[in-house]
């Protein structure tokens, strides 16, 4: 199964929704650790269903369309159990900014410390959001965090993840940023000089 599939059954496995409703808590909930796009969502839960692993409802609505409510079946449930403790197979981390810095070398640190500070306040505005969400469920779920069958310990879990990465990438780019602020205060050497410089 694709790890698509995996996303989508934690969810439903949480409450039934609809694909509309998978599509909104793929945007809210996890989209500071998985993303997809809206044309992945609907073929992707149209496959778990003939695969067994989902199963529908249709509910009427007087005002609208009838829409179809998915939700886990006991296939899906098992199948997800065992991927969750499954082993994760090591991935390479592609990060743009990282390689940027890389080869900062080569640019005057005027030219950069836009780029840094901009994705530090960025960084800095997420953070800022997901903190406020950590608040909210501390107020609000309070003893269900500390039970490891709950699934708002499990949403409690990733969100601490989203927390410290945003944390760490923000001060980090603070840093890149202190550093080439620095650099504007003495003699940059000629950047072809640099290019010869190079050794790695």
């Amino acid at each position: 199964m694709s790890t698509l599939g995996y996303a989508i059954l934690g969810l439903l496995a949480r409450e039934p929704l609809s694909g509309y409703d998978v599509k909104r808590r793929m945007e809210e909930r996890v989209g500071f650790f998985w993303s997809a796009r809206h044309s992945q969502i609907y073929p992707e839960l149209a496959r778990l269903e003939r695969e067994g692993m989902v199963t529908h409802k249709v509910i009427e609505q007087s005002d609208r369309p009838d829409k179809k409510v998915y939700e886990a079946t006991s296939v899906g449930l098992k199948d997800l159990k065992e991927w969750v403790t499954a082993p994760v197979d090591p991935r390479p981390a592609r990060d743009d900014l990282v390689l940027k810095a890389y080869s900062l070398w080569l640019v005057e640190p005027e030219e950069a410390l836009a780029l840094f500070r901009e994705q530090e306040q960025r960084h800095e505005e997420q953070l800022r959001q997901y903190e406020e969400i950590w608040a909210w469920m501390e107020r609000e779920w309070k003893r269900d965090l500390e039970r490891l069958d709950s699934p708002r310990f499990a949403s409690y879990a990733a969100l601490r993840r989203g927390i410290l990465y945003e944390r760490e990438y923000a001060e980090w780019c603070a840093w890149v940023a202190k550093q080439l602020e620095k650099g504007l205060g003495g003699k940059s050497p000629d950047r072809s000089r640099r290019r010869q410089q190079a050794s790695r």
